[in-house]
Order: C-alpha cells, then structure tokens, then sequence
C-alpha cells in the first residue's frame, strides 16, 4: 500500500484532536460540494496518492479554504460517508415509499453500483484497508454498514407488508445476505477488468427474488425450489 504523503498523515491521536468543525446551516452545500468533489480527487488518483491540494483543485478552490472545512483526509472520508448517508437515506425512503421494490431495487444497485467507474469500487476497496489500522475510519465504515442493512431490513419489510415477499421471510437473515453478497460485488467490480454488469445485475436479481419466495431462508439457507 502505498504511504500517506507527510504532509496528509493525521497525527495518533487525531481522532480526539481533530473532528470535523461545527457546521452552520449555510455552509452544508459546500460542505456537500467538496466532499464530492474529495471523491471524484480520491477515484481519479487514489486515496492514498491524492493530496489535499488536488481535493482543493477538484472543488475549484484555494487549500487554505478547504483546510477551514476539512481539516485532514479522515475529514474528508466523513464528509463523504456523511454525504453518503444522506443519498443513501434518500433512496431508501423512496424505495419504501414507491412500487415494485424488487424493480426499484434492481434500479438502485445499476445505478450505484454496477453503473458506477471501476474506479470508485476501487476507492472503496482503498478505504477498507485504511480502516483496518485506522480506528475512527473504521467507526465510519461501521456506523455505514450498519444504516445500508437497517435500510435493507426496512425494505424487505416493505416487501413483506405489499405482498411482494413470504410472510415468514425473516428481514434481517435477508438483509445480511443482501449486504454480504453485494459486498462481494462491490470486491469483483474494482479487482475484474472484465466484470459483467448484466451477468451481476442477472444473478442479483435471481438471489432477490429466490430470497422473496422463500427459497432461500435463515432455515434452510442451502435449499433451492
């Protein structure tokens, strides 16, 4: 793995030194904006690789600027977890709130997963070896998972509740399944240079729908009709 440059290693005890700063309400949009734009820096040059000033760049401004909204690269890791979150929550509501959520659910993981640069599953693959000896990084990558698989619950919920899935389908047994095996994914997207999209997208949703019939079960997980 490549080194963090000097210049964007946060010191030991950062996580007690350095949260991000309070936010006032008129500054969530820019905050917002050059949180994406950290992403966009950290896929094109690789989170290790890119430096504070070319987030800067990114975001169209000055390093002395960005330094007043994130003060280090596990800043901007939050930020964008943050930022994730909230599109995240987003489309979770509208999935829960809309039609189809098997549809819906195959429009969501084309959309940001499948359809997304190789590049950015690379960057995720990056952010999970930096948790493994980065403790706050890894509160965030957690706090993360959890939402997605509360998030999933809820909707297998929903599917229960509108008939799209089996009554005795235990949401949470689903939930993690889901999550586990899109994480899998989300491995052979960013390692694969000749990764399928519809062969994942086709076996994705087969593993949906096997789970909403109650083929597959926390009972009988290994049994197929």
């Amino acid at each position: 793995m490549t080194p963090v440059p000097v210049s964007d290693r946060p010191s030991p005890d950062l996580a007690a030194r350095e949260p991000l700063p309070p936010v006032r309400a008129a500054d969530h949009d820019r905050r917002d904006h050059i949180a994406a734009a950290a992403e966009r820096a950290f896929v094109r040059h690789g989170f290790h690789a890119a430096t504070m000033q070319q987030v800067a760049e990114e975001a169209g401004m000055s390093a002395g600027n960005l330094y007043r909204y994130y003060p280090s690269k596990e800043a901007l890791v939050e930020g964008i977890c943050l930022l994730d979150q909230r599109n995240r929550g987003a489309a979770f509501n509208m999935l829960a709130s809309g039609g189809c959520v098997l549809g819906m659910l195959e429009t969501m993981l084309r959309d940001n997963l499948l359809c997304k640069p190789r590049e950015k599953a690379m960057l995720f693959l990056e952010i999970a070896a930096e948790a493994g000896h980065n403790p706050r990084i890894a509160e965030m990558m957690r706090t993360n998972d959890a939402e997605v698989i509360a998030g999933l619950t809820h909707l297998v919920e929903t599917a229960k509740a509108n008939g799209e899935a089996v009554v005795d389908l235990d949401p949470h047994f689903a939930a993690h399944l889901v999550f586990t095996f899109v994480g899998g994914l989300f491995r052979h997207r960013a390692l694969d240079e000749s990764f399928d999209v519809e062969s994942a997208a086709t076996m994705t949703m087969a593993l949906l729908r096997a789970l909403f019939s109650g083929a597959i079960s926390s009972s009988n997980p290994a049994e197929t009709t």
